[in-house]
């Protein structure tokens, strides 16, 4: 019944003209040339005046000679990988009553899985229109649909790595940690989501213990699989980098020696320090009277904007420690990640060309994507946006992407085409 609905889902997006390829450019015959003035590698490199060669969906050659009649001339932009989000909730949404749709609130209006797949099908087209090509959800059951559909070229939208649904309970033992991450990698899982302490609104406490964490994350690295954990404070993020476990989520609660120690690890840090906080304040009214967003939330919420950021400049001066780019996008975001990463910049003061490589090759490297998306070179595939101005000059250019192409394919064109 679900996978009926949801391609009833996707076929109405389809007459609807919102789908690709009819939501994109034609495909090309032939190599596609882009010709560019300024280009950012995603590795800390920058050329001008140099052509970019896309056959297919990949870049097959940067040639440092412009050439004449490019397909695309974008010497008027700055080109750049798309951005990869490593932590977002593609298909959070408010409901029909103006709230955060939750469907275990018994008095929210009851969705269909078409009703579901539809908001999180918009939220994906926002988000690549923004300049984001990849992200990872993290995550619910739905996204597999979602997913699948961006993989096979009939929806726009960023590339999509999910966890399907969370590994939350903390009364499961160690056995039957395992046995949950087994179902998730059955089920199709890219990467296993763990909460292993309470949401900052409850204060952040440790919920798992470090028997529990070894057991999933070990059982994932067994698997092959990644775990991202959610994890606040000194001693929840303590537990899951003994473990193992790939990286941490959120870490507001953090200190100097625990960041020491995850760069010793080799545990990814993934700090989510404003896009996220902010969302939730801007759009309050939606949100407050859903779960634990309550008035009491909100304030520990606000207590923990200026520890996250001290965070993340302490992270900043952690030698070896790899922080990547992620928002924790959810309901109101959708289409506003780079906000983050301009947050980090301005406030945090991290230098923008470090802030834009934490968003395209360390996030890819980080998904263990590497050798496919995250920067401008031969054998990647062409994922690839265009700003008006420098970002790593003004990372405030981020919120100008006038071009966006992912896998070779224009998803949105605000240049006049040659």
């Amino acid at each position: 019944m679900l996978k009926t609905m949801v391609r009833s889902a996707l076929a109405l997006l389809l007459l609807l003209g919102l789908a690709a390829p009819g939501h994109g450019e034609e495909p090309a015959q032939g190599p596609v040339t882009i010709r560019v003035g300024k280009l950012l590698d995603g590795r800390g490199g920058a050329m001008s005046d140099v052509t970019v060669v896309v056959e297919g969906s990949r870049i097959v050659a940067i040639e440092p000679k412009p050439r004449e009649n490019p397909t695309w001339d974008l010497r008027g932009l700055t080109l750049m990988p798309g951005g990869v989000d490593t932590h977002v909730h593609i298909g959070w949404h408010f409901g029909r009553n103006g709230k955060l749709y939750d469907p275990d609130d018994k008095s929210a209006a009851k969705e269909t899985p078409a009703d579901i797949i539809l908001y999180a099908a918009e939220n994906a087209a926002e988000t690549l229109r923004s300049g984001i090509t990849t992200v990872q959800s993290l995550g619910a059951p739905e996204d597999s649909a979602l997913r699948d559909a961006i993989a096979r070229g009939i929806l726009p939208g960023p590339r999509i790595l999910t966890s399907l649904e969370p590994i939350s309970d903390d009364a499961l033992t160690p056995e039957k940690m395992r046995e949950a991450v087994r179902r998730r990698a059955a089920e199709g899982a890219d990467v296993i989501k763990i909460f292993a302490s309470k949401s900052i609104r409850d204060g952040g406490a440790p919920t798992l213990t470090q028997e529990q964490l070894d057991a999933a994350c070990g059982e994932a690295r067994a698997r092959h699989l990644r775990t991202a954990v959610h994890a606040h404070g000194v001693e929840s993020v303590r537990r899951a980098v003994l473990a193992g476990c790939t990286s941490i989520e959120h870490g507001a609660l953090l200190d100097a020696a625990t960041l020491r120690l995850m760069a010793e690890h080799g545990t990814w840090f993934d700090p989510n320090i404003d896009l996220v906080f902010r969302n939730y304040f801007e759009n309050r009214q939606h949100f407050v009277g859903v779960g634990n967003f309550t008035d009491a939330g909100f304030e520990q919420m606000r207590r923990a904007v200026p520890l996250a950021l001290a965070v993340f400049k302490t992270g900043l001066e952690t030698p070896g420690l790899k922080m990547v780019f992620g928002t924790d996008a959810v309901a109101g975001a959708h289409g506003r990640n780079f906000e983050e990463l301009i947050y980090r910049v301005e406030k945090g003061g991290q230098e923008p060309m470090a802030a834009i490589v934490s968003a395209t090759s360390l996030a890819a490297q980080s998904l263990g994507l590497q050798d496919k998306i995250g920067a401008i070179a031969p054998g990647l595939e062409a994922d690839l946006i265009a700003v008006e101005g420098d970002p790593s000059k003004d990372i405030n250019a981020l919120r100008h992407v006038a071009w966006v192409m992912k896998g070779g394919t224009v998803f949105k064109n605000e240049m006049r085409r040659r």
